[in-house]
């Protein structure tokens, strides 16, 4: 493994952040979570354009500039470091892969241009609190019992008038009330015969509501979809191995995950060194003191750790190797520090709705609720490498 970036890498990191620096500063995002999309489409269409930022990872064919899941990462490192609010997520991390991986040859060849244009915005669809089960990150489910046990809950999918209807409800959507396209799991077939199977749904498709919800991360907007006999299209061609290709892609998003978790967390330790040297306490900078330096240190080692651990998770996607989950767990662990930290440095401002650092410990906070909690990632990961297995 050659750990040194390439030109084009830096180049990539270099542009993306000056341009969310000039478009994406701390007003501007507070502007952008309390728009109805929740992001600025402005933004989104720079990122598309100048950048070519969603279709980073999609082949040159489809519009795409053919690049590793290693620059889509850091792409992710810099729009963490920003807390950006963007579809970038559930766009080309979470939804590009299945349709690329699962879609019909016409399918591709409608979806992927539009994707890798910025046009078209997408979304996935996982019922329940089970997104992070569903991609294999925290456990594994060769049944799919998470999208619903094809008995009750969850969303059911039925064949009619020559096409599929959906019906059910899911909620904690990424951007799941504003992105154009949602690739939905339903369970088909009944209860003895269920199995799992992808859908595309339009935005605006009959019989679908859509409406924002609350979250803990107002960087990460959230939806609950509705589904009442909504019109529907199957995803590839019927036979394809869902589930397997879920946990797939489990393992990247993990990795550009933890390259976001890692952004954020270099980021508010940043702003914290630089305001311990300026309040002063005693007579001093705070920073000054030993006691700030080594607490400091410590949450300094654990992002760089973590740092390595995401850019090997990145590099690994390419070699076969399954480690995105553990580095998303060390690099929520080190977001969830650097934040707490960042708060107890900042005393009294640091838990203010004017101050922006409480922002990053609500992006730790919401990111284990949707793809952890740590310990699960970890345990998961030990369960994959058999390591508490007595040897035969």
């Amino acid at each position: 493994m050659d750990a040194r970036f390439t030109a084009e890498q830096d180049e990539i990191r270099r542009t993306l952040r000056e341009l969310l620096h000039k478009r994406c500063g701390p007003e501007e995002l507070r502007a952008a979570v309390d728009t109805p999309a929740g992001h600025d489409p402005a933004l989104w269409t720079a990122l598309a354009e100048q950048l070519g930022l969603p279709g980073l990872a999609l082949p040159e064919g489809y519009g795409g500039a053919g690049c590793s899941v290693t620059e889509l990462a850091l792409a992710c490192e810099e729009t963490g470091r920003a807390l950006a609010p963007s579809p970038l997520l559930a766009t080309a991390v979470l939804t590009a892969p299945l349709l690329l991986a699962l879609g019909t040859d016409a399918q591709r060849a409608d979806l992927l241009p539009r994707i890798a244009s910025g046009a078209l915005t997408a979304a996935l669809a996982v019922p329940g609190p089970a997104l992070a089960t569903a991609l294999g990150l925290t456990g594994h489910d060769p049944r799919g019992e998470w999208a619903g046990g094809g008995r009750a809950g969850g969303v059911q999918a039925r064949q009619a008038d020559g096409g599929w209807r959906l019906y059910g409800q899911v909620d904690q959507v990424l951007d799941g009330h504003s992105a154009r396209l949602l690739v939905v799991a339903a369970h088909a077939g009944g209860f003895a015969r269920s199995r799992v199977l992808l859908f595309l749904v339009r935005g605006d498709a009959a019989g679908l509501t859509r409406v924002r919800q609350t979250a803990l991360d107002a960087t990460r907007a959230q939806a609950r979809l509705q589904l009442r006999h909504g019109e529907a299209e199957l995803l590839g061609h019927g036979g394809d191995d869902v589930l397997a290709a879920l946990a797939r892609l489990g393992d990247t998003a993990a990795a550009c995950l933890a390259a976001e978790a890692v952004g954020a967390a270099g980021r508010v330790l940043e702003r914290t060194v630089e305001y311990v040297g300026q309040r002063e306490q005693f007579g001093r900078p705070i920073g000054s003191f030993q006691a700030v330096k080594h607490r400091l240190a410590d949450v300094y080692v654990q992002v760089q750790a973590a740092r390595s651990a995401a850019y090997y998770a990145a590099w690994a996607t390419t070699q076969g190797e399954r480690v995105g989950g553990l580095a998303l767990a060390q690099a929520l662990q080190a977001l969830r520090g650097a934040a707490a930290e960042g708060i107890q440095s900042h005393g009294g401002i640091g838990v203010t709705w004017e101050h922006d650092v409480h922002l990053y410990f609500k992006r730790a906070a919401g990111d284990e609720l949707l793809f952890g909690p740590v310990h699960r990632l970890r345990a998961h990961a030990a369960d994959l490498a058999h390591v508490f297995e007595e040897a035969g």
